[in-house]
């Protein structure tokens, strides 16, 4: 089970969950995204449920468990929270379906009880009755899932039967039948290996970036045959593994195997060979390009010219500190007797003479903020909560009476925060009113943290800004429990009376239900946020001009600035450690000019898909014809729980055919829908735009995508244009859309939801996400499934897949063609309307 329980086990978790290394040419600083000091209504979302999509009536859904084809019906198994609609509290839902279209949800299959929550696992059919748990003849389903014992968090594998075609399960009196007392060892994934006339597991051991191979005879007694990993990506714990086998240009003579992982967000592939004992990884270890080396770190000191401030660098490079991935013997490493120590490296002067800078970086992922904050606002402190209680404040409900905890959040300054977790924590509603003031500043700065539900919306936390009795100006917190500094615009009524109000009317059951404040100072500048960076910098003209970060692992991976831009100039490297916890050391080493970039880890690997929301993706056992058909859950755990939807939450991705092709040399898995689809398709609907020239700039169509539940097919020239593309989802004014866009200099296709309706209600959710995917003939091939509140976007026949949710406002269907540097051609556009698949989907 992929669940927020094991992303909260720590705030490093958290974060690697992302991405791996971070990098950018500049990061902005972040005051600008405050809430709008308002009193807006929520944005008059569009209806959320969709047409041919897999969702819940009610409740949490996440991962999709036990999948199988049996008895002529797709059986579709998944974690859901049958008491709310966040995550936690898993049992197994059940749904089934003829076609992988049309669903029909059953009862709970595998329900959680007092003693243990039922996490993510597989179904077999155990044709001839191995495990003993049949009825005559007739060999029962098995379902092998992670055992999550309430009281001791071990996670332990267990199984279940059923002896009914799925309908009811029994839980086998002797569980766990694999036990190795971890508190990562979790989601099997189970099928019958036939040379060896056995059972095979592959399951992940999570935090040590492995999958174990099991085998067995009879589904209840395991034996580990071999382990797989580390590999490809590490920044983050892995989860939910698959392995199978696919036929390499439809050969059966060139057999190869698959094995999958989800990590970081994403769901990673591996191509290799498996003997029934072993899984081999056939892709060769990466060497990156050759450069001239500006500082390896192999000597006793750092070399002539480099200079440092503070303590964490030391007197010189490192050896033997644990780290991982760095080249020769000597690194750089900040952290010596603990996080706590801070300071700057230096590098002298260089001319920048070729086209990159490559280098290998670690440890915490804390990036440059431009602008940051590294200690409090210049200002009249109004309140710093160190006391204990806070006079001529007034409250009500269960604020009434709160005063300061000590606390130890990260951000927050000396030791006293208010917290408006009081009784009952996150149920505990009310106000706090501060003592009437006179402002004199221009801006409030002050530090918050906790729930993030704004001022003006449902269930708001927030610190609001009162002048005579109505609200001129609110923020709110982050969804986490770090601190960071957000400000008040209060420059049109300087010399007016005014008021501080606190306000919880959350009852936290979309998630962080409590806000904390710290530090409140009348200033006359606005406090950018935290710099806590641990990472790299490249100066020119004393400015920052390129960074990087870590990837939150003490694994170094390489990353590459593009330097073109930059060539003659006068260059120094900075690496920095501004942190104090929380990964809050920087490791580095082998910084190199070069003529081309390196890549990292992240960059190399193979994914399924290149968007934020397809995880925890596994195949279907025993489908027809030897297919081997994906599912992924289409959300993402850095904003699940507080995703825009009425009475539910979750989505499974449209079904997928897998195949394994030969590509530029290398074999790459393709994927395209489920054909079944076209079921669905209503074809007299369907809308067509003839050939035009898409002039630079955004031209919009007379076509739409009517209830935003279409498959809109594409094919672009490219021709003189440097980007093209289209917007989809588009506000009648044009200010909101959903971006999908090609780089003819990059090769990059991406697609871009930052601008596409409701993406306000967690900081995370913003994105754009994409892949290099080569033009064929100078064409880009597109296949979009938008349903309601996702896409699904495929390019060049399947060679590419990008999945994100996207929460459009009501209304905003239009769609426009877009080019710049030139002009593009559009060949062929069509608008294709998919029927409601789910409609009959929760009738009895």
């Amino acid at each position: 089970m992929t669940t927020r329980k094991r992303l909260l086990a720590s705030a490093a978790a958290l974060a690697a969950a992302t991405c791996g290394i971070s990098f950018s040419t500049l990061v902005p600083a972040q005051a600008a995204k405050q809430a709008p000091a308002v009193t807006a209504t929520a944005p008059a979302t569009a209806d959320t449920r969709p047409n041919y999509h897999y969702t819940p009536e009610r409740n949490w859904m996440n991962d999709p468990n036990g999948l199988i084809h049996y008895g002529g019906r797709y059986h579709l198994f998944y974690q859901y929270n049958a008491t709310g609609n966040t995550g936690g509290n898993a049992s197994w839902g059940h749904a089934v379906s003829t076609d992988l279209v049309h669903w029909k949800q059953l009862p709970i299959a595998i329900p959680s009880d007092a003693d243990e929550e039922v996490w993510s696992g597989s179904v077999v059919y155990d044709k001839s009755n191995t495990s003993g748990l049949g009825t005559g003849r007739k060999g029962p389903l098995v379902a092998v899932y992670t055992s999550a014992p309430r009281a001791t968090g071990i996670q332990r594998q267990s199984i279940a039967y059923s002896t009914d075609d799925g309908t009811t399960w029994t839980k086998y009196a002797a569980n766990p039948v694999l036990d190795i007392g971890s508190h990562n060892f979790r989601d099997p994934k189970v099928f019958w290996y036939a040379p060896a006339k056995q059972w095979r597991m592959v399951v992940a051991l999570s935090d040590q970036h492995k999958v174990a191979i099991y085998g067995s005879p009879d589904l209840k007694n395991w034996s580990q045959l071999s382990e797989f990993g580390p590999d490809g990506v590490t920044s983050a714990v892995w989860e939910v593994p698959d392995l199978f086998p696919l036929q390499l240009d439809g050969d059966a003579g060139q057999t190869r195997w698959i094995m999958t992982v989800n990590v970081a967000g994403k769901a990673e592939y591996f191509v290799g060979s498996f003997d029934g004992t072993t899984f081999t990884d056939s892709e060769p270890p990466y060497v990156a390009p050759a450069g001239t080396t500006l500082a390896d770190f192999e000597g006793s000191t750092y070399g002539s010219g480099w200079t440092t401030t503070g303590s964490a660098f030391g007197d010189g490079p490192v050896r033997d500190t644990g780290a991982a991935g760095y080249a020769g013997s000597g690194y750089v490493d900040t952290f010596h007797t603990s996080d706590a120590e801070t300071g700057t490296l230096t590098s002298p002067s260089f001319t920048v003479d070729k086209n990159y800078l490559n280098f290998l970086i670690g440890g915490g992922r804390h990036p440059y903020v431009e602008g940051g904050s590294t200690a409090a606002p210049a200002g009249e402190t109004f309140q710093d909560f160190e006391g204990d209680s806070l006079p001529g404040w007034t409250g009500t409900g269960d604020l009434a009476g709160a005063g300061p905890s000590h606390e130890s959040l990260a951000g927050q300054l000396g030791h006293g925060v208010l917290d408006t977790c009081q009784g009952g924590c996150d149920a505990a509603q009310g106000t706090l009113t501060s003592p009437t003031f006179t402002i004199a500043h221009p801006y409030i700065d002050l530090l918050t943290a906790g729930g993030q539900h704004p001022w003006g919306q449902a269930g708001p936390t927030a610190v609001n800004l009162v002048v005579d009795g109505d609200v001129v100006a609110s923020v709110t917190g982050n969804n986490s429990g770090a601190m960071d500094w957000v400000h008040l615009d209060a420059s049109k009524y300087i010399g007016r009376d005014a008021t501080l109000e606190v306000v919880d009317q959350s009852d936290g059951s979309t998630g962080w239900g409590h806000m904390m404040i710290d530090n409140i100072v009348f200033a006359d500048t606005v406090a950018g946020p935290w710099n806590t960076e641990t990472g790299a910098n490249l100066i020119v003209d004393g400015k920052v001009v390129r960074t990087a970060t870590g990837n939150d692992s003490g694994a170094l991976d390489w990353a590459s600035w593009d330097l073109r831009d930059l060539q003659g100039k006068q260059a120094q490297l900075q690496l920095v450690d501004r942190n104090t916890g929380g990964w809050g050391h920087l490791i580095a080493d082998q910084f190199m000019m070069a003529d081309q970039a390196a890549r990292s880890t992240s960059e190399r690997a193979h994914w399924l898909d290149d968007g934020r929301d397809f995880y925890a993706a596994v195949t279907f056992n025993d489908a027809p014809a030897g297919q081997r058909i994906v599912l992924g859950w289409l959300n993402n755990w850095d904003y699940a729980n507080t995703i825009p939807t009425d009475g539910w939450r979750g989505t499974q991705s449209i079904p997928r055919v897998l195949s394994l092709r030969t590509v530029d040399g290398q074999p790459r898995i393709v994927q395209r829908p489920v054909p079944q689809l076209e079921r669905i398709a209503v074809a007299r609907g369907a809308r067509h735009v003839r050939p035009i020239v898409i002039p630079s700039g955004t031209k919009v169509l007379t076509e739409n995508t009517g209830d935003n539940a279409v498959r809109v097919d594409a094919v672009i020239d490219a021709g003189s244009a440097t980007t093209f593309g289209l917007q989809l989802l588009r506000s009648a004014d044009g200010t909101r859309y959903l971006g999908v866009s090609y780089d003819t200099a990059t090769g990059r296709l991406t697609v871009d939801r930052t601008h596409a309706g409701d993406v306000g209600f967690n900081a995370a959710f913003p994105s754009v996400d994409g892949a290099v995917v080569p033009l064929s003939d100078g064409r880009l091939r597109l296949e979009l499934y938008l349903d309601k509140t996702s896409i699904e976007a495929f390019a060049q026949h399947g060679r590419t897949a990008i999945t994100d949710l996207v929460f459009p406002h009501a209304g905003d269907n239009a769609i426009a063609l877009t080019a710049s540097g030139g002009t593009a051609r559009l060949e062929r556009l069509s608008v294709t309307p998919l029927a409601d698949a789910m409609a009959q989907a929760y009738t009895n």
